[in-house]
């Protein structure tokens, strides 16, 4: 049995690599419970909410002399509006998105631009190829929602004139990644869209085009390096030295021409060069793109599942104790999780099921407001949180229409599919449905969960008819010790194992039921003076409204430790709805640890890292790491 499961494994993770998985349709995953409430409010109070006519005006309008990117938000809105109708067939969201279609379509001019820069300043410095990009994108989201081909031939046309323009003979005179921002990054990431193109029509020209884009992004010495760099193994925070061919900006700015250490953009063209190597199978374009994925995995992301300071790589995993400016900017958030969601579906890898995971339950819900009406621009580790900025004299910003994209990710890696295997990445209550690629058949659970509050987790099999396949249960990295049930008998223990799939094939009977349960233990995380706390995928935060003492409060050195954690550490009532778990524990706290009564410890209480903080005012502040005392020599 034991030797069978292994050989199984083997396979699966090869056939993984070798097939990309297969992904839901939009609506085949449903969700229940505390998410599938979350999902509902932010798309009755946000994606529904939003207005297109307004968001879709500057289209109407060629006034753009500032360098702004307007032209951005309507594209990042249709990624996830579109699915969202086919979520809840709502047809109010329906008729907004068409209004701002109709205002889309009315702006695009003869030439086949849309956007709205005057003709002497498009195609140059800011971010005209970058909303072109996000144009292409909500058109082509639009087509595959309705199959309405007019959005498909407006798309077509845009691309039409961006290689009239930038092209290898475009009239502009330069090559596309010379404009726009950051050594090229903003405007090459509009190599996802023109392939998604080729995908969809399969004309030689679009695919012309994406080699032409692919070549200036790996070779061209002032470009943005995607490949050689990667493979050298330089980190992507020193991509700048210009021993790599780039004298960047001498000093910072929120907008800089020649840097490259970018998170948002860097990772939109990692996101097009993986769809390149989908249609061409040019592996060393995947393999770079898994090498910078997993350096930053290693160097840039923490405990929340974000990164990036001021939009930037910065070594951040090691500095993540520090307040630094402008901390986990929800664009870079949900550009994150689409390129793990995208590494997941075409490697099978279950590491990035455990950062999208970690992402989403963390950093991504604790950006959103209670209410999900507005996404912050920027979430602190430590401190308050609030409402973004607006951007280019408009009442919204970047951030706002990106913030449903993440949800979007969690959803199309919930359940996948590979051969014969279905593959559940992730736990929450709900109704899934995949067809397997090997039978053309449908498989459906009912799942019923509390996790990650709890670790339980109870699937149903409700396929009509029996059928022989394999469930792959993802076991979390983080979990130390976890079991699987089948009908009330135990998996063996041996194919149970953290970081890998547990494979459970049988010929599978409507009514079946399998429980998992994934034990969620304290794990305390030390850097440099400060610890920090996780319990299961989720951090913890300390909040003020538990009104138990002074969040900076110190912690007597050498008492809580990785191999020490905090005593009597438990699961308690939350004092309100605000608050989705809350935790007690008695920790050393404190200074005056020579007074009798000082040196008692305190019992304190913590909270997931998403509610802390959720009332979005001053007053509610909250922390995740907590400074350690020094002794004399340290």
């Amino acid at each position: 049995m034991k030797k069978c499961l292994a050989v199984l494994f083997a396979c699966s993770a090869a056939a993984a690599f070798a097939e990309p998985n297969a992904v839901p349709a939009y609506g085949e995953v449903k969700l229940k419970g505390p998410m599938g409430e979350r999902l509902e409010t932010m798309i009755k109070n946000h994606v529904i909410a939003t207005d297109t006519e307004y968001i879709t005006a500057p289209f109407l309008e060629k006034t753009e002399r500032h360098g702004w990117w307007q032209t951005e938000f309507w594209g990042k809105y249709m990624h996830a509006a579109v699915p969202f109708w086919t979520y809840t067939g709502d047809d109010g969201l329906k008729r907004k998105i068409d209004a701002g279609l109709a205002n889309i379509l009315a702006s695009q001019e003869p030439s086949g631009y849309i956007g709205n820069y005057p003709d002497e300043l498009r195609c140059g410095e800011g971010w005209d190829v970058w909303g072109m990009k996000y144009t292409m994108m909500g058109l082509m989201h639009y087509y595959d929602g309705t199959g309405d081909k007019k959005a498909l031939e407006a798309c077509g046309r845009v691309c039409d004139y961006l290689i009239g323009q930038l092209g290898p003979e475009g009239i502009r005179g330069y090559h596309l990644y010379k404009s726009g921002n950051w050594a090229g990054y903003a405007s090459s990431s509009v190599l996802e869209p023109v392939v998604w193109l080729y995908k969809r029509t399969k004309e030689q020209k679009w695919l012309d085009f994406a080699t032409y884009l692919v070549k200036d992004m790996t070779e061209a010495e002032d470009g943005p390096r995607l490949l050689d760099l990667a493979l050298k193994g330089v980190s992507v925070a020193d991509r700048n030295n210009p021993e790599y061919g780039l004298k960047p900006d001498e000093k910072r700015g929120y907008v800089m021409k020649r840097n490259r250490s970018k998170a948002y953009e860097m990772m939109s063209c990692y996101q097009g060069l993986i769809e390149y190597y989908e249609v061409t199978g040019r592996e060393e374009l995947l393999k770079a793109a898994v090498a910078s994925v997993d350096q930053i995995i290693r160097d840039e992301i923490n405990l929340a599942g974000g990164s990036a300071c001021s939009e930037s790589w910065f070594h951040g995993a090691t500095k993540q104790q520090f307040p630094y400016v402008r901390l986990q900017e929800t664009c870079v958030v949900t550009t994150w999780m689409r390129l793990v969601e995208k590494l997941l579906t075409v490697t099978g890898d279950p590491k990035y099921a455990d950062e999208l995971e970690r992402a989403f339950y963390n950093i991504y819900l604790a950006s959103m407001n209670r209410d999900a009406t507005e996404f912050a621009a920027y979430t602190p580790l430590n401190g308050y949180r609030y409402r973004g900025h607006h951007h280019c004299y408009m009442h919204t910003n970047c951030c706002n229409a990106n913030g449903p994209r993440g949800f979007l990710a969690f959803l199309r890696a919930f359940l996948q599919a590979n051969g014969d295997r279905a593959i559940m990445n992730f736990y929450a209550s709900g109704k899934q449905k995949i067809t397997l690629p090997k039978t053309g058949e449908p498989v459906i659970f009912e799942t019923y969960t509390e996790y990650p509050k709890k670790g339980y987790v109870r699937i149903v099999n409700h396929t009509a008819k029996s059928s022989p396949f394999t469930l792959s249960l993802r076991v979390p990295a983080w979990c130390a010790r976890a079991t699987v049930k089948v009908n009330g008998q135990q998996v063996d223990a041996q194919s149970v194992k953290a970081g890998s799939y547990c494979n459970i094939s049988r010929d599978w009977k409507i009514g079946d039921v399998v429980e998992a349960d994934f034990e969620l233990t304290l794990r305390v995380h030390e850097l440099d003076h400060y610890v920090a706390f996780t319990r299961g995928p989720v951090l913890l935060a300390r909040d003020s409204r538990f009104n138990d003492g002074p969040l900076d409060e110190v912690i007597r050195r050498g008492m809580v430790t990785k191999d020490r954690p905090p005593q009597y550490f438990q699961q308690v009532r939350s004092p309100s709805d605000d608050i989705w778990m809350t935790f007690s524990a008695t920790i050393p706290l404190g200074s005056h640890h020579e007074n009798p009564e000082g040196f008692n410890w305190p019992e304190i209480r913590f909270c997931d890292y998403a509610s802390a903080g959720n009332l979005w005012q001053p007053s509610n502040s909250y922390r995740v790491w907590f400074p350690v005392e020094y002794n004399l020599g340290e």
